[in-house]
């Protein structure tokens, strides 16, 4: 194909409108436009256009959902890391020079991609984002709870503090009324996440069967259902990683080291506790 009939396009992306800059094989800057951020105002502008067409967005809030409206409409689709256009720093700065930057960068082969996922995978990767975000949510509560019951010189280690059948009990120990009732809407909330917690692994684990890698993941060893699917959904391909390190480093195999609270008082002796293996 001639270098005429290649355009390169960058699009400047916003809550209400687009900056889009159009480049032809040369370099040469053929159109600039600002389009409404619709999916079907921007599919008519790149249809009107002739050629094969390359584009590239920045990563950020509507990244996603550009990639699955224009990817099967172009050429190529490049969501790129903005932390790495050093260029879009350098001169003056609006929307139309920002898109056009873009374009040329694109058309340089100096932008670095973001990986925005297999096909297929779409389903399992919301469900087990959902279900990383809700366990952390839970953490978070769990964490306040203990936080709470130290803070007024309450001493709790384990779980026991979390487990409904122990709940009153520590929220007897609680002699503030206030306080006591912010404790009891802290173990309402966990009871909620709980739940949904519970709803979400069970979807999540359906969809994971539906899906051969799962499979075979799972006869690593030590590697059970649950984080068997949470590596396809997060992971989704090795071949996205340049080495086997960076897929480890990425999956969580890597070996890291957690250390914290290295003292504790026994029959009335300070030890030092024993780093775990």
């Amino acid at each position: 194909m001639l270098s005429s009939d290649v355009k390169y396009i960058g699009l400047d992306v916003h809550k209400e409108a687009v900056a889009v800059a159009v480049l032809n094989g040369a370099g040469k800057l053929v159109m600039e436009s600002i389009v409404e951020t619709k999916a079907s105002t921007l599919l008519d502008f790149l249809q009107g256009l002739r050629g094969e067409l390359h584009v590239t967005v920045e990563e950020g809030t509507w990244a996603a959902w550009l990639y699955d409206v224009l990817k099967p409409h172009v050429g190529e689709l490049v969501v790129c890391n903005p932390r790495r256009n050093a260029l879009l720093k350098e001169g003056s700065k609006s929307d139309k020079v920002d898109a056009r930057k873009l374009a040329e960068l694109l058309r340089s082969g100096m932008l670095r991609a973001v990986y925005h996922g297999e096909p297929g995978l779409g389903t399992l990767r919301e469900l087990a984002r959902s279900y990383l975000t809700i366990s952390k949510d839970q953490r978070r509560v769990m964490s306040r709870l203990k936080a709470l019951d130290r803070s007024w010189g309450i001493p709790c280690s384990g779980k026991q503090v979390y487990t409904p059948r122990h709940r009153e009990q520590w929220l007897n120990k609680i002699t503030q009324p206030g306080v006591r009732r912010r404790a009891e809407l802290m173990y309402q909330q966990l009871d909620g996440l709980s739940v949904v917690r519970h709803t979400v692994r069970g979807e999540l684990l359906a969809e994971s069967r539906k899906h051969a890698a799962v499979k075979i993941l799972r006869q690593i060893p030590l590697i059970g259902p649950l984080r068997a699917t949470l590596l396809l959904a997060l992971m989704q391909t090795p071949h996205r990683f340049r080495s086997k390190r960076q897929l480890w480093t990425y999956s969580g195999l890597a070996v890291e080291t957690h250390d914290s609270a290295q003292h504790r008082y026994v029959d009335g002796q300070l030890q030092r506790s024993k780093k775990p293996q």
